[in-house]
């Protein structure tokens, strides 16, 4: 197999090209992440200004088999990441010659972590189990056979959790119980000031998560091209956000699973949006994206506070499940955390439902 670097808008419909040809037959796959690849791989980013970025295909006689990025995120320490992956059943041990590769182009870098897709807000992980499930949206959905193509790298595990509404209507309400804040107040997002808001986003996400493993600061344009795409699907309650004495302390995204707006594999349209906002097609599972507290209130009851502010939308919408976004097998503090809450609820320890894993190695 010989690899080749593409590069330009031709270059990327080539590279595209590939993940066409292994989801062809999938009925499970949805396209509805490609804006993000498209963003990263064929414009002109925020997230360019501060990395360099490489696509490579393998080819074998005539045919693609495989496709990469590789990412160098000048701002997450000094490694690499091998993102957008794709490729074809049956190759081998490819690994080796991606590295040959990676090393020719970056030969400084000591690390690559595999992948990640620039950054975790951007998305991260091949799947490990429910591969007969349309995925929810902004997890990812990979073939059953990508992580035997890392084998001999070190895997790093994500979890999510999924429950009944039910059991969140639990969840939230037991912060009524709990120890108040005084001077807390938690209030929804102002779309009309969605620059400033996003900006507030980002400013949480870099005070909350700068301890979590493969952070990389965010700057405000990155975020922000992230949700203007989404804004008309997207309502205020969707972000959350909490505030001493009128200071932003922390925030709660959580979104519908629009995957369910989706029955093929294509990306978004404006037929999805007349059905989600006129026709009202319904979605049954919302998703628990992500809570941000900045660390002096991290154990306090600021996060039962946001998940309280966002019952009432909830239980409007009538969902039935929530699951959460992805949190890394060492991330002890907050998988105890919702364990906590789902074995008070169960009565016992929860089960993650999906795995999903990251894998890196020294070069």
């Amino acid at each position: 197999m010989i690899p080749e670097l593409l590069e330009g808008k031709s270059g990327y419909k080539v590279f595209r090209s590939v993940g066409e040809a292994v989801y062809r037959d999938n009925s499970f796959y949805r396209g509805t992440e490609s804006g993000i690849e498209k963003l990263l791989l064929n414009e002109n980013s925020a997230f360019r200004k501060h990395s360099d970025i490489k696509m490579f295909v393998l080819r074998d006689g005539n045919q693609l088999v495989a496709r990469f990025a590789v990412i160098q995120d000048y701002w997450l320490d000094a490694c690499l990441q091998l993102s957008f992956f794709e490729a074809l059943p049956g190759l081998g041990d490819i690994f080796p010659i991606i590295k040959t590769e990676i090393q020719k182009h970056y030969p400084t870098c000591k690390k690559v972590i595999v992948g990640i897709n620039g950054h975790l807000n951007y998305g991260a992980g091949f799947l490990l189990n429910r591969f007969d499930e349309v995925p929810l949206f902004g997890l990812p959905y990979t073939p059953q056979y990508y992580p035997d193509y890392f084998k001999g790298l070190t895997q790093k595990k994500m979890f999510s959790y999924r429950f009944s509404m039910e059991v969140y209507h639990q969840w939230a309400n037991s912060y009524h119980a709990a120890r108040q804040l005084d001077r807390l107040t938690v209030r929804y997002m102002d779309k009309k000031n969605i620059q400033s808001e996003s900006a507030i986003y980002t400013k949480l996400n870099n005070e909350a998560f700068v301890a979590h493993p493969y952070w990389a600061d965010r700057e405000e344009a990155e975020d922000l091209e992230l949700f203007k795409p989404f804004r008309y699907l997207l309502d205020n309650e969707n972000l959350i956000i909490a505030e001493m004495n009128g200071e932003p302390i922390g925030f709660y995204l959580w979104y519908p699973d629009f995957n369910q707006l989706v029955s093929s594999k294509r990306d978004f349209n404006l037929w999805d949006l007349i059905n989600y906002r006129i026709l009202n097609k319904e979605i049954n599972t919302f998703r628990f994206t992500e809570i941000g507290i900045i660390p002096k209130y991290q154990r306090s009851p600021v996060s039962l506070a946001l998940i309280s502010k966002s019952l009432p939308k909830l239980i409007e919408k009538g969902y039935k499940y929530c699951e959460g976004g992805f949190i890394f097998e060492e991330n002890k503090a907050s998988i105890a955390f919702v364990s906590r809450i789902l074995e008070r609820c169960y009565g016992e320890k929860p089960e993650p439902y999906r795995q999903f894993a990251v894998y890196e190695t020294q070069l």
